[in-house]
């Protein structure tokens, strides 16, 4: 989970799902009385956190810099990024909580909120909170299911590509609205010859 929480695609999904299968089965014993699903719990949304703090560092240390140096690469430019950068800093704990429980943005939030220099004891536990009952659910899924854990991929999948084009949606929405917003700033051209 640590590895997620650092942008790197790990489906979270099938890890925790597994490992909830696994707590079923007996396979993971109780460790000092412990039951082996809340360890898997734990272990998932502690791993989640130190990604996503690690993130933040990124996002806090090379802030909107960064971002205007590789945001063209993602159709960012500097207008754009101040406005984001507003918006986040009005709306940003509701973010950072609410992405948590999406697959695919979940990941992403961290740098942002790094960028904005969120408060970081408020990240922590909003990244906690989030990821915790995004796991709680996943665990419980793979736990109860036991066998048959792995039927919760497909609707997953189909969550995740759901997400996804939202996102899609969205952000031809925003580059639509620049584009008009620009021909509507950009002086009209007459010929007065």
């Amino acid at each position: 989970m640590l590895l997620e929480g650092l942008l790197i695609p790990v489906p979270s999904e099938v890890v925790l799902a597994f490992g909830g299968f696994l707590a079923f089965t007996g396979a993971l014993p109780p460790y000092i009385g412990i039951p082996a699903y809340i360890l898997v719990l734990l272990a998932g949304s502690i791993g989640n956190l130190v990604g996503a703090l690690i993130a933040y560092v990124i996002g806090d240390k090379g802030g909107i810099p960064l971002i205007l140096r590789y945001g063209k690469y993602f159709l960012l430019d500097e207008g754009s990024i101040v406005r984001t950068h507003k918006w986040f800093i009005r709306y940003g704990d509701i973010s950072v909580f609410f992405t948590r429980l999406v697959p695919v943005f979940r990941s992403f939030i961290s740098i942002p909120a790094g960028i904005a220099k969120m408060d970081l004891k408020a990240f922590s536990i909003l990244t906690f909170v989030g990821s915790f009952i995004w796991d709680i659910i996943l665990v419980y899924l793979g736990y109860t299911l036991g066998p048959k854990w792995e039927s919760i991929l497909a609707f997953f999948d189909q969550y995740t590509y759901i997400s996804i084009a939202a996102f899609v949606l969205v952000f031809a929405w925003l580059v639509y609205r620049a584009y008009n917003n620009r021909k509507k700033r950009s002086p009209a051209v007459t010929d007065k010859e």
